[in-house]
């Protein structure tokens, strides 16, 4: 399984502080999956930026980022997630909700999507370590699935 987690962060991306959130999707996922090739890109909250890194991992199986899903004007991710995939993936989106508000009442105020393209899965994660670690753990279990029934493999 190929999979890119890519950070959305103008402040990361600029180097006013280090990522944290990319880097600990990546650890959980090599934990927790085995013979998966994990790569990882760190970009501002610019619809190009993203949208080019998007169509440069369009060969991976999953794309996961994290950060630009609040409130604030410069979170693009969503919409951009959104301009790319083809199709929707709901379930995903409504089941990271669901179990991030177990933890936090301030998940209702994510706006993260998931997504397909192609042969390609794109999950939105929030930006904090303690939403990434929690939608990692959600995300994980099903994604070894998820690419077998995209490469027609069955249930």
């Amino acid at each position: 399984m190929l999979i890119c987690v890519v950070t959305v962060s103008d402040r990361a991306s600029r180097g006013d502080y280090e990522d944290k959130s990319g880097p600990e999707i990546v650890a959980l996922l090599r934990e927790n999956l085995d013979g998966c090739t994990i790569q990882s890109e760190l970009v501002a909250d610019e619809r190009e930026e993203l949208l080019g890194i998007f169509r440069k991992h369009s060969d991976a199986d999953f794309i996961i980022t994290t950060g630009g899903t609040g409130l604030s004007g410069r979170d693009i991710t969503p919409e951009t997630t959104l301009e790319f995939c083809e199709k929707r993936l709901p379930g995903i989106e409504e089941t990271l909700r669901a179990e991030s508000l177990k933890e936090t009442t301030s998940a209702m105020l994510s706006r993260g999507v998931a997504g397909v393209r192609g042969s390609t899965i794109i999950v939105n994660f929030p930006g904090s370590l303690r939403a990434v670690r929690l939608c990692t753990k959600v995300l994980s279990p099903v994604m070894e699935h998820a690419v077998k029934m995209m490469r027609g493999e069955g249930h």
